[in-house]
Formats: structure tokens, sequence, C-alpha cells
């Protein structure tokens, strides 16, 4: 059976630049400033980091209550909480976090950090220099995980925590929950990895370099340097949320939503839309609301990246590192991190349990989703 069409919902044009900016509404941010600049682990530093980050519930005398949690490639720090000013969007993972529920805000202190090189408050290619010479841009250094979990570091330092009682990430930030155990294992203890991997497949690389051509090849990415010239790439921007939610979801879900229905009473055969084009079409305005295109690039660079056991003597030896008591999950339907992945992070983390998995009908997106189902998982974890 063919869902309803999908709601056309009016959008405004698109801003030049989605990202956060000095001047807007703070909306539930506060920041961290380093003192010092970031030692990269490409070469070179990047001076004047600052992090964006959102708090929920208060942090215990002891500091041993502390829970971190990492967001996707283009999340952020607003995990809960409505949309409004400062914030274009709700939060994320709704249901997970307050009172009562997994993560109780009652009981424990949550940290969500935007990732360094994100757009939503944290230092990255949107920002000002630190010599205020006008935004980054293209000139922003390529970023990898272990950059970003340094800068995260450097903020769990400032707020005093020594240890997160648990670290908590998936796919982008399932990467980085899993460098912080390895980096930095007495300081995670406990660990939940969600539709993750130890590494970046040779697959999951190759369709991000398909979304980072149609970035690059948009005649307004201007080498990056966009900021400031009144364009943007929204048109490669949007076509790189098209294909990568194509991937975040399953095929069955896609025919059993849309299946090959026209949109409303547009005509395919006269150049009218599947509701599955309409459906992607949405998806894709209302990212380059909320998004900046080089975030995107940096990010999508710094996953490629991504690979645990580099100059670590590979993967097996890094993850022998790992201390936490962890859990590892997949989507049972996921076709961008499959649940093999997952299976080799549940084999060779000596603290991990068996492999959970998380039944969901929406593939990739099923961690995001399915909050009932990790929330259970969450509760595993801290008793």
């Amino acid at each position: 059976m063919n869902a309803a069409p999908h709601p056309e919902v009016p959008l405004p044009l698109p801003p030049v630049r989605g990202a956060w900016r000095e001047g807007d509404p703070p909306g539930r941010r506060r920041w961290y400033a380093a003192e010092k600049p970031l030692p990269l682990e490409a070469g070179g530093e990047l001076p004047g980091v600052r992090l964006a980050f959102e708090t929920w519930g208060r942090l215990a005398p002891d500091a041993g209550n502390a829970v971190l949690v990492l967001h996707a490639l283009t999340g952020d720090s607003h995990v809960a909480g409505p949309a409004g000013p400062g914030h274009p969007a709700p939060g994320w993972w709704e249901g997970l976090i307050g009172p009562g529920l997994a993560l109780d805000t009652d009981r424990w202190f949550v940290v969500a950090p935007n990732v360094l090189g994100g757009c939503q408050g944290s230092t990255g290619p949107a920002t000002r220099r630190a010599d205020g010479r006008g935004a980054w841009g293209g000139a922003f250094p390529f970023l990898t995980q272990r950059d970003q979990v340094a800068a995260e570091a450097g903020l769990a330092d400032a707020l005093g925590i020594g240890r997160w009682a648990l670290v908590v990430g998936g796919s982008m930030g399932g990467m980085r929950a899993v460098e912080w155990a390895v980096s930095s294992p007495e300081r995670v203890g406990a660990l939940l990895l969600l539709a993750t991997t130890a590494a970046a497949s040779a697959e999951q690389i190759a369709w991000s370099a398909v979304q980072l051509t149609a970035i690059r090849t948009d005649p307004d990415w201007q080498g990056g340097d966009y900021h400031g010239t009144g364009r943007a790439p929204h048109t490669g921007l949007g076509l790189a949320r098209r294909i990568a939610h194509v991937t975040y979801r399953s095929e069955p879900e896609l025919a059993i939503r849309f299946g090959r229905t026209p949109q409303h009473a547009e005509n395919p055969f006269a150049g009218g839309r599947y509701q599955v084009e309409s459906y992607l079409d949405h998806h894709a305005a209302k990212l380059v609301q909320r998004f900046d295109a080089g975030s995107y690039v940096v990010l999508s660079e710094a996953m490629n990246a991504h690979d645990v056991g580099r100059d670590r003597g590979g993967v097996r030896a890094a993850l022998g590192r790992v201390t936490a008591r962890t859990l590892v999950a997949g989507v049972d339907s996921d076709r961008l991190y499959p649940p093999a992945q997952q299976a080799e992070l549940a084999a060779l983390i000596p603290s991990a349990d068996r492999l959970r998995v998380v039944e969901s009908p929406y593939g990739h997106d099923g961690f995001l989703i399915e909050t009932e189902q990790v929330g259970a998982l969450v509760r595993e974890l801290l008793g």
C-alpha cells in the first residue's frame, strides 16, 4: 500500500548561509574556548577553538554522573528541546533526555557538544578566524575524529569532568565515541556505539565522495570561500543531501511509503515528480536552511579519515585498549553502516557484550528514530 502524498510544506528561500553566527540568538548553547591552539593530526594547529554545547541536569559534586552524547553528520548540540530562536530544528533525540527518561536528568548530567568543524556554534569554516580576517572558508584545516575528540576532552576538563559515566554516539557520533574509548580509556566508564564502525569502508568513502563532488562542482562553492559573497552552494548541498538521504533509509521503507506514485497531480511523463522525489526535495530544502556546505565538506572528510587503528597497530590492537563496559548495536535494515561493522566492534572490544540489534524498517536512520529501543540499551548500561 502506498503512503499518502508527501505534504508540500512551503519553505522560505535559502539563506546565504545556514550556519549559526555571532549575533544570532544563542538558544540553550554555552561555549567553551580553548586557551591554546589545538595541534592537528594532519599537521599544524587550529587557533581560537570554541565548542558550543548544551547541558541537561546537574553535575554531581564528585562529577561522577556525566554523560557525553555525540551527534551525527548534520546534527548539533540540540539533542532535546523545541525549535526556537537559535535552534532551527527541534531536538534530534527527543524522548531520550529528560526527567524519568533513559537519560534521566534528575540523575544524570548530560553534555552534548557541537562537533569541531560544525556549523551550529563551534569553530568551523563559517566562523571568523581568530585574527578577525573574515570566515575560514576554504582555508579551514583538515580535521580527523581524533582532533575533534581532543577538543571535546578540553571541554570535559573545563567542566571538571575527569571521567564520563557513559559516552554514546551513533554514525559519526559513534566514530568519536569509539575514539574516546580508545584514546582515553581511563575517561570512559561505559560506551554505547550505535550504527557505526571502527574504520570507514571503501563504500562509505565512495558515497561521501559523490556528495563532496556535488558540492564542489556547484559554481557557487567558490573554492569554499563563498561566505560573505551573497552566494552559497545550495544546489550542491541539496544534491548531497538527496544522495545521503537515500543511503540513510531502507529500500523496503521507500517502497511501502511511496512506491511509484506521482506527487499530487504531477505527471512524471510531463516533467512532474514521483512522491519519492518530492520527499528528497523536501529534505534537501530543509538542510540548506540550517546547515553550512563548508561544514558538510569538513565533517565528511573527517568521517572518511576515520580509522581507529591508524598508527596503533591496526583495528584489533586499538580496540583492545577499550576498558569501558560496552554495548554495540546495529540497525537490522541499515545498508550504509551494515550490522557486520558493528559485529566487528563487538567481537574486538574486550569489554563488549554480544552484538545487539535495533529492529527498524528505517535503515541507518533507525538509531535516531527507535528511541525506545535505544533507551533500553542506555538503561542497561547505566543501571
